[in-house]
C-alpha cells in the first residue's frame, strides 16, 4: 500500500518543524511539503496532489478558513484537518462548513498526529475531545423537542438497536449501529475497540461503512444524519 501523502500549512517556524519530523518517521506517511503562509500553500497545492492537508486556522496573510476553502474546491479527494489553537465553536462550525473533516487542537495532538491523518485518510473524523462534545451540545440544544438522551457509563450495555431504518438510510448492521453509538458519545477508534474487543482497524472498517450508508463524510455529519433517522437518540 501506497503510503498516505500529507502536506500541512503552520505559520510557526518550531511547531512547523516538529510536524514535519513527526510526519517524516513514520512510514506508513509520506511527507509532501509544510507551508508558512497561505500563498506559499496554495501556490504549490495547485501543481501537486496530496492524500492529507492539515490546515492551522491562524495565518499571517490569509484565514485559514479560507485556505480550506479553495483546496477543498481545489482538490475535492483531498482530506483536509485542522490543528490550531482555536477551539471556539465559530471557528469550529465554519471550518466543518468549509470543508474540513477533522479538528484537532494542538495541545496534545502531536503525539498522536499520524494515528489522526492514517484515521482521517480512512474515512475517519479525528476531532479533540472537547470540540465532539461541543458539537453534540449544539446539536442537544437544537433538539429541544425531542427526548434527552441517556448517556451510558463507558463498559455498561449499549441503547437497543433499531432493526431497520427508514427514509434514505440503508439499514446499519448491529456492530455498525453499535460503533456509531459509541462514535456519538465521543469515544476514540481506541476507546471503541477496546469495549468491543476487535482491532482499531476492524472499527475504522465500520467507520467507513456506516459514512457510506449515512451519505455523510465526517463524525459530526453522521451523527446529525444519524439522529435525524431515529438512529440515534
Amino acid at each position: 500500500m501506497d503510503p498516505i501523502s500529507v502536506a500541512f500549512v503552520e505559520d510557526d517556524p518550531r511547531t512547523r518543524e516538529r510536524f514535519a519530523n513527526v510526519l517524516g518517521a513514520e512510514p506508513s506517511l509520506q511527507f509532501a511539503y509544510s507551508a508558512a503562509t497561505a500563498a506559499e500553500l496554495l501556490a504549490w497545492f495547485a501543481g501537486n496532489t496530496v492524500d492529507v492537508l492539515l490546515v492551522d486556522l491562524g495565518l499571517p496573510d490569509m484565514s485559514g478558513l479560507e485556505v480550506i476553502r479553495r483546496c477543498s474546491r481545489m482538490q475535492p479527494a483531498c482530506s483536509v484537518m485542522v490543528i490550531t489553537m482555536f477551539g471556539d465553536e465559530a471557528n469550529m462550525l465554519r471550518a466543518f462548513e468549509a470543508g474540513a473533516r477533522g479538528y484537532l487542537l494542538k495541545d496534545g495532538t502531536e503525539a498522536d498526529l499520524a494515528n489522526h491523518v492514517r484515521s482521517l485518510h480512512a474515512g475517519g473524523s479525528p476531532m479533540s475531545p472537547i470540540i465532539a462534545r461541543r458539537l453534540l451540545q449544539r446539536w442537544n440544544a437544537g433538539a429541544a423537542t425531542q427526548p434527552e438522551p441517556v448517556h451510558a457509563p463507558t463498559g455498561a450495555p449499549l441503547a437497543p438497536i433499531p432493526e431497520s431504518t427508514s427514509g434514505r438510510a440503508e439499514a446499519l448492521s448491529r456492530r455498525e449501529a453499535q460503533v456509531l453509538d459509541l462514535i456519538s458519545r465521543g469515544f476514540t477508534y481506541a476507546e471503541i475497540a477496546r469495549q468491543l474487543a476487535v482491532s482499531i482497524t476492524t472499527v475504522q472498517t465500520h467507520v467507513r461503512n456506516v459514512y457510506g450508508k449515512l451519505g455523510v463524510h465526517n463524525r459530526s455529519e453522521a451523527v446529525f444524519e444519524a439522529r435525524q433517522f431515529g438512529l440515534l437518540p
